[in-house]
């Protein structure tokens, strides 16, 4: 059976679905609630809307922490992959590593893959990314220290202000995207 709920976070109503294997997609902020619904029944067809058990209240309870300020580290959040291929599995795994508050390039990501050519095809990966912020794209910035993309609603205003919230220290004061 897969399930989802929504709920409350300091950058709006998120929302998470799971299945039997873990976290099946975490959602960040839709202008409405019934958008969220809408999207969540797209992407995961057979999820209902439910209250969750025990291991996913943790984690969101966990994703609470970490955008309320707190250097909350995600990573026991069991994170079902088995529709994601192999390449994006390994570019989710190193972007796991990245702690609250650090950042990495696309190309650093790519280097720890074993190849800086593969960057665009990391940036690709992690435009696909079905688990943000527990999978904390939001770390993974361009070359220079730009902002990239970000495929979330808000785009890249949601991701500086996720970065914001974490303390990142790698945000240039001077970027449009930068702090304020």
């Amino acid at each position: 059976m897969q399930g989802f709920t929504l709920f409350d976070t300091a950058i709006g109503r998120c929302a998470i679905a799971w299945g039997e294997g873990g976290v099946i997609g975490v959602k960040l902020p839709e202008q409405s609630d019934a958008a969220m619904r809408t999207r969540i029944g797209r992407q995961h067809p057979e999820a209902r809307e439910t209250h969750p058990p025990p291991a996913i209240e943790v984690a969101i309870s966990d994703i609470r922490r970490l955008m309320d300020g707190h250097r909350q580290d995600l990573s026991a959040v069991a994170l079902d992959m088995s529709d994601v291929p192999d390449f994006e599995r390994r570019v989710y795994a190193e972007t796991r590593s990245i702690p609250p508050g650090e950042t990495l390039t696309y190309g650093d990501i790519a280097t720890r893959l074993g190849d800086v050519g593969l960057s665009r095809a990391v940036g690709q990966a992690l435009g696909r990314n079905p688990f943000p912020i527990v999978v904390p794209c939001h770390r993974v910035l361009a070359a220079g220290g730009k902002s990239g993309g970000f495929s979330a609603p808000g785009g890249v205003e949601t991701k500086r202000r996720m970065l914001e919230i974490e303390g990142a220290r790698d945000l240039h004061p001077t970027l449009p995207w930068g702090p304020r």
